[in-house]
């Protein structure tokens, strides 16, 4: 989508960028548009860090887009970006993609959010501490004016977030966040929503890939002018959120390397369908119960059906989590390969008991069977737990592995890793 600066701010050559860029998005806002902006410059004036303010104009028909240049041209810190399109989402990934600024923040033009929690949404981002920051109205500490609807539907929104993307985060749809913008150039690609889901994939993606993830309990005071189509946007909502769990679990997400976001890797450009993590991950099955009938075989003179069994299981085992761990699920490096190797033996049990039980039930319904019969069960047992073994793998042993990867395949998508942490901020007395 094509974006054009119509006025750029006057204080910006010569000078250093800037460390925060408020972006405030807008469509047909004639009304509140100037005393918003107004309001947040003065405020922002007051603030320890050099600033924008940088007014997004999603396509607007009515007299918005001059009173957006003419604010710019009356005050310093204030650029225009025009978009030819609707949609907020469009319009933050476009502004904060073009800035220059350290710290890219958004706020609705309403300021239904007290200012009064936008230096502690920013400042754990200055400092390092976080990489994105969000506005919680659900938090312990925020004070919340609104009716009863918005309050159903907010609570109830965030609930259905847990119950399918297993979102970790108290308010995912407050319009009052911030994110450093070495984080948004690798997230920013892999968000696809345009619209106001856009906020919510951009967490869930952000939680995926470990980052810290600041939240700042708010005042906040409804627009009751709110021009928001409550039915709309709770459908294209659950359409986003369709979308997206899809994407999470047919691994089209390169999750991998989302948590490479956390240690400073470059976003990746592609991922691999799960179709040739399957294909290996079968290949590697047909070759491990080969090896496992052959040690038996060779076992079973010295140790017995069950010794034979126990020993060729075992070593089988090791070489499919070794294999699996390189091919199939690209994991490369000692790191975790011991905990992989801890979680493969775990799961030697189930294999164990498929196996061992198949040769027990041979045993007491067909005591004269041959080694023939003994190997076709044992091959029959161990393809079934090679299904259990891969779905074993792709939800627990690799899921969403933090150890370094080749990118020849994607792990499956799990819920926010351990690794990534919430913070909540409370204001003090006197800053409400």
């Amino acid at each position: 989508m094509r974006a054009q600066p119509l006025l750029a701010p006057r204080d910006r050559t010569g000078e250093e960028p800037p460390v925060l860029d408020v972006v405030v998005p807008v469509f047909n806002e004639e009304t509140d548009l100037e005393p918003s902006v107004h309001r947040l410059h003065a405020h922002l004036a007051g603030l320890p860090y050099r600033f924008r303010i940088t007014i997004a104009d999603n396509a607007s028909t009515d007299a918005t887009p001059v009173i957006a240049v003419r604010l710019a041209a009356e005050l310093p810190h204030v650029t225009v970006l025009r978009l030819e399109a609707k949609g907020r989402g469009r319009a933050l990934a476009t502004a904060w993609g073009a800035s220059d600024a350290d710290v890219l923040a958004y706020c609705d033009v309403d300021l239904s959010t007290d200012l009064a929690a936008l230096l502690p949404l920013v400042a754990p981002l200055v400092s390092g501490h976080s990489d994105l920051a969000i506005g919680t109205r659900l938090g312990r500490g925020a004070r919340v004016v609104r009716g009863a609807k918005r309050e159903v539907i907010s609570r109830a929104y965030n609930l259905l977030l847990r119950g399918t993307l297993a979102i970790g985060v108290s308010d995912a749809q407050c319009g009052f966040k911030a994110i450093r913008a070495d984080v948004a150039r690798r997230l920013l690609p892999l968000v696809r929503d345009t619209g106001w889901f856009f906020d919510t994939e951009l967490l869930v993606l952000a939680e995926r890939a470990g980052l810290r993830i600041h939240e700042v309990p708010v005042d906040w005071v409804d627009d009751p002018d709110s021009r928001v189509d409550i039915l709309a946007t709770a459908l294209a909502d659950l359409r986003g959120i369709a979308r997206l769990g899809r994407d999470l679990t047919t691994r089209r997400l390169p999750l991998h390397q989302l948590r490479d976001l956390a240690r400073g890797a470059p976003a990746p450009e592609v991922s691999q369908p799960v179709t040739g993590q399957l294909l290996r991950f079968g290949a590697i099955g047909v070759a491990s119960t080969v090896l496992h009938a052959v040690l038996y075989l060779m076992l079973r003179g010295a140790l017995g059906p069950l010794g034979a069994n126990l020993v060729a299981l075992l070593l089988a085992t090791v070489a499919n989590t070794a294999a699996n761990r390189r091919l199939t699920f690209g994991v490369v490096g000692r790191e975790g390969a011991a905990r992989h190797q801890l979680q493969g033996l775990l799961l030697l049990g189930v294999g164990l008991v498929l196996t061992t039980g198949s040769l027990a039930a041979l045993g007491a319904w067909f005591p004269g069977a041959g080694q023939a019969v003994e190997v076709a069960v044992l091959v029959a047992a161990n393809a079934l737990a090679t299904v259990v073994r891969f779905v074993a793998f792709r939800t627990w042993v690799f899921r969403d592995d933090p150890a370094a990867r080749d990118g020849s395949a994607t792990p499956v998508a799990a819920a926010p890793p351990a690794g990534s942490l919430h913070t909540v901020t409370s204001l003090p007395e006197d800053a409400r």
